[in-house]
Order: C-alpha cells, then sequence, then structure tokens
C-alpha cells in the first residue's frame, strides 16, 4: 500500500485529497468528518485520471464538507453548571449538581446527578465527575473487551492486557507487547464505536498495519465499520 497527496480547484475551493493505493478495482472517495478527503484507489490508477474523476465529484465533496462544518464545533468548552449536558455511553445527559455529605454520581432519569461536599465550584465538580467517567470507563471497557474477543478466541492469538487511560489523539493503540490501549473518553460513545474502536485494534494482532488483509478482516467482523467509524467521529468531535 503506498500514499500520495494532492489538491484541486473546483471554482474559488481548493480540495485537498489524499490517494491511498490499494489492491482494489474500484475507486472510493471518503469525505471524513475533520473535512478531509481520501480516494481508495487500484495500485496502478493513474494520478491524473484520478484528478478527474475527483473534479466530476467536487460538487459532492464539498456538499459533504458543509454538512459536516455544521457540526464545528460540535460539543462546547464544559462549565460544569447545572444544566449543560454530558455524555455517556453515547446518550445526553442534563448535568444537576446538589450539595451533599458526599461525593457522588448517579444516571437518574436523563439527569447526570452530582452530589458533592462542601462548596459545589466547577472545579470541584469537574474532579468528581472525572473521577466517575473514569471507574466507568474501567468497567465498562472491560466488559465490552470481553464481549469483542469471541470473535478472535478461534484465532489462537494471546488475549491482549488492557491498559486504560486518557489519550489526546488516538482512541486505541496496540503495542508490539500485545498491550491494547484504549482512551477512557470511550465511555462517553455509544457502544458499537466502543466495539469498532476495540475490534480494530484487535484486528492488529494478525495484520501489524492497514494492509488489505486487514480491512478484510475487519469488514468480516464487523461489515459496516465504516459508518460506525462515521458515527463515532461526528459524535465525538
Amino acid at each position: 500500500m503506498s500514499l500520495s497527496e494532492g489538491s484541486i480547484f473546483y471554482g474559488n475551493s481548493e480540495i485537498q485529497f489524499s490517494v491511498c493505493y490499494v489492491k482494489r478495482k474500484t475507486l472510493e472517495i471518503s469525505v471524513h468528518p475533520n473535512n478531509g478527503v481520501v480516494i481508495r484507489a487500484p495500485v496502478k490508477a493513474d494520478l491524473m485520471k484520478i484528478r478527474k474523476i475527483i473534479l466530476k465529484r467536487a460538487k459532492w465533496i464539498i456538499k459533504q464538507q458543509v454538512y459536516f462544518g455544521q457540526f464545528s464545533p460540535r460539543t462546547p468548552a464544559r462549565q460544569y453548571i447545572s444544566g449543560e449536558t454530558h455524555l455517556y455511553l453515547g446518550k445526553q445527559y442534563r448535568l444537576r449538581i446538589e450539595e451533599s455529605n458526599i461525593d457522588s454520581v448517579k444516571l437518574t432519569r436523563g439527569y447526570l446527578k452530582v452530589q458533592v461536599k462542601s462548596e459545589a465550584s466547577p472545579d470541584k465538580v469537574k474532579k468528581v465527575i472525572d473521577k466517575w467517567y473514569s471507574e466507568k470507563a474501567v468497567l465498562k471497557i472491560r466488559e465490552i473487551l470481553d464481549e469483542c474477543w469471541r470473535y478472535f478466541e478461534e484465532m489462537n492469538l494471546g488475549k491482549p492486557k488492557l491498559q486504560i487511560r486518557k489519550m489526546k489523539t488516538r482512541w486505541g493503540s496496540l503495542s508490539h507487547r500485545e498491550t491494547l490501549t484504549l482512551n477512557s473518553n470511550l465511555v462517553k460513545a455509544p457502544k458499537e464505536c466502543i466495539e469498532y474502536v476495540i475490534i480494530h485494534e484487535l484486528c492488529h494482532l494478525t495484520y501489524h498495519n492497514h494492509s488489505t488483509g486487514f480491512y478484510d478482516l475487519l469488514e468480516k467482523i464487523l461489515p459496516n465499520w465504516e459508518k460506525i467509524k462515521h458515527k463515532l467521529e461526528v459524535k465525538m468531535a
């Protein structure tokens, strides 16, 4: 698999794109939520022909970029005050803050009910919520990993060690020592999105790169993985 980059102009708009050459018969154009344009093309495809096809699809590409643009910024900065919304497993919960003699978090009837000792300052509320998210991430992500592992049990693979922590730019990774590291923020995403990230990384136990074989295995296990990936990017952006 090889990569190249380029750009074309359509009217006053510049469309930058990346071309990924893979073993396939047809050309596929994808527009990602970050407005990136990725072309999956046959290995021997001519770049000039690819550019002509992109130009023909330019109106559609720009339309997709405008569509994704309406979501930016999708998630406003959290103020940790009553009334704002927070995600858990893909669902929105409205924050309700109460003073109490204990620190606790509960989900109840569409609310994320946070009880805090002493003064309920935004910093204190954030600390309590972050601790709750971290605890939930360990429980739920480990549970979902166990469910996903059934797809790999018959492949004679060693189950990787799980590590959950906050990651700035990635949802997950698999080290050469077969340690699976997952972003604790995944607990805010829909369950199917968590499954996608886990299955994606577990496929790297067999294929250590994004080869054709890797995508064949991913598609065999999760035929609609591209739609789920799109959902994750839009929901969590």
